[in-house]
Formats: C-alpha cells, sequence, structure tokens
C-alpha cells in the first residue's frame, strides 16, 4: 500500500438470523460466529416448562426426548435416570449432561428415534416433550406394537420478532430449526416480505410452513441435524 492512502475498510461479514429457542439459540450463534458469520439472535419461540407437569415413570423401561428442553424439564421434575433414547446428538449431549448414563442417538429426525426404538425394543416408553410436539413418535411406536405414551413438560411460546424484522435489510441468512418457528417467520415475512433472504431449514417439515412464501430461497440440510444445516451457509 502507498503512503498516505487510507486503509481499506473491512466489510462486515453477513448477518444470520438465529431464529430457535434459547438456549440452544446462543449455542448456534457461537458456531455461527466460528464460521465468520455475524448472528442476529432473536428466538420466535421461548420454552416455559408446565407449571403442573408431572408423570409416573411405573413400568417404564426407557425415555425418549425429542428436545434438549424435554431433557432439561425431565431431569428438573425427577433424580431418576432411565435409559434414554434422544432424536440427535445435540439432544444426546443434554441427556449425558444431566446424568443420563445410558443414551443412545438416532441422529435424525423423529422417524428416525422411533426405527432406533423400535429396534431396540426397550419396552414401554415415555417420551418426555413439549405440549406441541413436532411429529407423533407414541403413534408412531404404538403404530409397530410398542407400548408409549406422551407427558408434555413444556411449551413453546412465540416471542415478537420486532428486533430482527427492524433489521431486516441488513440480515443475509435466515436459520429455522421447528416447524412452529418455519410457521411463524412465514408468518412475519409476508406481512414484511424479503426477498432476498436465504432461508436455510432443518429438514422439509421445517421448510414445509415457508413453501407458501413468494419467491422463497429456500434450502434443506441433506440431513437433520446442526452440522448439516450450517453446512448450507
Amino acid at each position: 500500500m502507498r503512503t498516505g492512502q487510507p486503509a481499506p475498510v473491512p466489510k462486515p461479514s453477513p448477518l444470520v438470523w438465529i431464529t430457535r429457542a434459547e438456549p440452544g439459540a446462543s449455542a448456534t450463534a457461537g458456531r455461527v460466529r466460528a464460521m465468520g458469520w455475524t448472528p442476529l439472535t432473536a428466538p420466535l419461540l421461548e420454552a416455559r416448562t408446565l407449571a403442573d407437569a408431572t408423570f409416573d415413570l411405573t413400568g417404564v423401561a426407557a425415555v425418549a426426548f425429542t428436545s434438549a428442553q424435554g431433557v432439561r424439564a425431565f431431569a428438573a421434575l425427577t433424580g431418576a435416570r432411565p435409559p434414554a433414547f434422544t432424536v440427535g446428538e445435540a439432544t444426546a449431549e443434554a441427556a449425558r449432561a444431566a446424568g443420563f448414563g445410558t443414551v443412545r442417538s438416532a441422529d435424525g429426525d423423529v422417524a428416525a428415534l422411533a426405527g432406533l426404538i423400535a429396534a431396540a425394543d426397550p419396552g414401554p416408553i415415555l417420551h418426555a416433550g413439549a405440549l406441541h410436539p413436532a411429529g407423533d413418535l407414541t403413534g408412531d411406536l404404538t403404530a409397530r406394537g410398542l407400548s408409549a405414551r406422551a407427558v408434555a413438560l413444556y411449551d413453546t411460546v412465540p416471542v415478537d420478532p420486532g428486533p430482527a424484522l427492524s433489521k431486516l435489510r441488513q440480515i443475509t441468512v435466515v436459520l429455522t430449526h421447528s416447524p412452529r418457528a418455519s410457521a411463524l417467520l412465514a408468518r412475519a415475512l409476508t406481512a414484511h416480505p424479503a426477498p432476498h433472504l436465504r432461508l436455510l431449514a432443518l429438514s422439509e417439515a421445517v421448510a414445509a410452513p415457508l413453501r407458501a412464501l413468494e419467491n422463497a430461497k429456500i434450502a434443506v440440510a441433506p440431513f437433520p441435524n446442526e452440522t448439516s444445516l450450517l453446512n448450507l451457509l
């Protein structure tokens, strides 16, 4: 560089809107930042443990978790740590951190989890999850001839997307991890069109609510885990 010329001003890294609920949103933000992008953590959902949540483990051989929030809610209510089956590795890590000694991960979606449990045939299963779960794990297991029941330990409630919408022109990519978050995102983008956005979805089920958006640039992770999702950036 010749003397007297100003140093070039570095361009800001692209802004990525992370829509998932906490504490997962912060973990995703760290991974996004490490990849050289700028995360905007603005969840569309907030997880809340149900005040009247309770369950009976009598006769239960194993517990199934389809989210880390389900693990945390279960662990807060009981000291029991039966064998656990999880939908993915992030949920498995949460289970191990909560003290579960036997944890098996499907490393996929709800259908993959049902297949893993059916193959293991551990005995009666309790699915500890959300009030409005994504997929029907107990229905799938029952259809396969297994004994399964579900208990709702938490709910996810909508969060005002205003903080992200105020920066919509600066956002390049949006990450969606759940069908409910995608439905809320689709509603927000219908009212505030932003066809320049790349919408990255964890799975086809997560992408489905976004398909109604006009001129949407949607990409779906080849495998339903966050590593595959972030590889789309």
